[in-house]
């Protein structure tokens, strides 16, 4: 357990959209996935990102980037405000018509007000990277969070759950399925009324590993508008995993740029 603290506090990561004028801090809904950021909000929110990224790791390429994100609220648990949130994205590369990167995914999180400031999640997630030998790396998982501090500017919130994974490899690597302790600290800070930073740091362990099966992410960005429903995002990504597939490297960067258009 001592590991695990240590590896939790040891790397930052960081998410969210773009706030507009009337969407207060407070309204940023939480991340499941280690690599989207999504907000909720009482109406459904909806954007569509395009840009570009620069990976390094198992691909180092400049590659085209797509994002959809979907985002609304309801009434949940005895009328408390339930939040459910979606995105999908996709990166690819293509020289000299050779493919040389490629990788999607989709995230789909729910997130219920409890007591006070205690909440509870739910999230399903799904990757495809043949580059990192995944053809499919799936995880459900449920949890507890708790929102630490949120004076309109400032938000901060602690989550940790349990999720069931599976791992599809694109080699002759045997399938892997197995039950994580996952932990999640996020960090928003709303600078302006079109502007925000935001950071977030994950770790995910296997329980039959726990010593050396482990990930890590960290993700830092900043949003900030441009127009009514226009948007630019600035985002770095760090992911460390101490037990990657067989033949693959342990770390993998990404730095995105990208334009939004929200509606």
């Amino acid at each position: 357990m001592k590991k695990t603290i240590v590896l939790f506090l040891s790397v930052l990561l960081l998410t969210s959209e773009v706030v507009s004028d009337e969407i207060k801090i407070s309204d940023v809904g939480s991340e499941f996935s280690m690599y989207k950021k999504i907000k909720a909000t009482k109406e459904i929110k909806q954007s569509i990102n395009i840009g570009f990224s620069s990976m390094t790791g198992n691909t180092d390429t400049l590659n085209l980037n797509g994002e959809y994100t979907m985002t609304f609220m309801r009434p949940g648990y005895e009328e408390k405000p339930l939040q459910v949130m979606f995105n999908t994205s996709v990166y690819v590369t293509e020289n000299n018509d050779v493919r040389d990167n490629e990788e999607y995914d989709a995230n789909l999180a729910l997130e219920q007000t409890m007591v006070g400031k205690w909440l509870a999640y739910a999230a399903l997630q799904w990757m495809k990277n043949e580059f990192k030998n995944y053809d499919n790396k799936s995880s459900f998982g449920v949890g507890v969070g708790k929102k630490l501090f949120d004076d309109g500017s400032h938000i901060f919130k602690l989550r940790a759950g349990i999720a069931y994974n599976f791992q599809q490899f694109a080699n002759d690597q045997p399938n892997e399925e197995f039950f994580s302790f996952n932990q999640y600290m996020e960090y928003t800070n709303q600078l302006n009324e079109i502007s925000d930073f935001y950071i977030k740091l994950g770790a995910f362990e296997n329980f039959e590993n726990f010593s050396d099966d482990y990930e890590l992410l960290t993700v830092a960005g900043f949003n900030f508008a441009v127009g009514k429903d226009i948007s630019i995002t600035l985002q770095g990504e760090v992911n460390y995993d101490n037990l990657p597939p067989e033949g693959f490297k342990k770390t993998d960067t990404k730095t995105i740029v990208r334009v939004g258009y929200n509606f």
